[in-house]
């Protein structure tokens, strides 16, 4: 491997992990390896650490290419919990409201999905790292403060139900940068007159990096240790 001209390594994220916490692993692997004691490594799309999946690495002058990398459509797996919602719109915070469900049919859920689907607003969760003020959102809900986030457009290819089972929903989702699929199930609740909340995600694909080209984070770390090594031509 070339760390140094540079490498684009997709890793399936463990669940709990941060994005950082994967760069951090693989950036002092590639630094002992290298033997040096900074090196430069990226990544392009941040997970959050209650998802899993689909996390592109990039070492080197490979980090350029970031911004186009995390430019393509994004898929997912979401399972959503009807019928209670959480501030932050999925398990990083307790429930704080319940409603009812049980009117909810598999028709209901085919009439509403549509409207999500094309170009469309979304307002972001304010647990979420979108800048108010010069400081993340997140940094004031959980001190309890409220702001007000502004709606973005965003584009939703795909919405396809992989389960139903009240009040879990399953679904597959296709869609662009910035999609915050937590704000997606709180929309989504609302729409069919009860509640919801994210409670699983998985990113199935980047671009053209799908799940199955994804080394687990030990596969990973075992070849960046022992791989062949090459360096740049002069």
């Amino acid at each position: 491997m070339d760390f140094i001209t540079g490498e684009i390594i997709a890793i399936d994220k463990p669940l709990g992990w941060t994005s950082f916490d994967a760069v951090k692993r693989l950036r002092g692997a590639i630094q002992r390896r290298l033997g040096v004691r900074k090196f430069k490594v990226g990544h392009a799309g941040t997970l959050d650490p209650l998802a899993t999946g689909v996390l592109i690495i990039c070492t080197g002058r490979a980090t350029r290419q970031i911004a186009g990398l995390q430019d393509g459509l994004k898929e997912y797996e979401a399972e959503l919990t009807l019928g209670a919602t959480t501030p932050s719109f999925d398990l990083e915070t307790e429930i704080d409201a319940r409603m009812p469900y049980e009117h909810i049919t598999r028709e209901d859920v085919d009439r509403v999905l549509p409207s999500f689907t094309g170009r469309v607003m979304q307002v972001p969760p304010v647990f979420s790292a979108v800048k108010v003020d010069g400081k993340r959102a997140y940094s004031y809900a959980r001190k309890g403060k409220e702001v007000e986030l502004k709606a973005k457009s965003l584009e939703i290819k795909e919405i396809e139900v992989l389960e139903f089972n009240p009040p879990l929903l399953k679904l597959r989702v296709l869609c662009s940068k910035g999609t915050y699929i937590r704000a997606l199930a709180r929309d989504i609740g609302e729409a069919l007159g009860s509640g919801a909340h994210l409670s699983g995600l998985r990113r199935t694909r980047v671009g053209d990096i799908s799940v199955a080209d994804c080394l687990d984070i030990d596969r990973a770390l075992d070849v960046i240790a022992n791989g062949p090594l090459t360096f740049p031509q002069e």
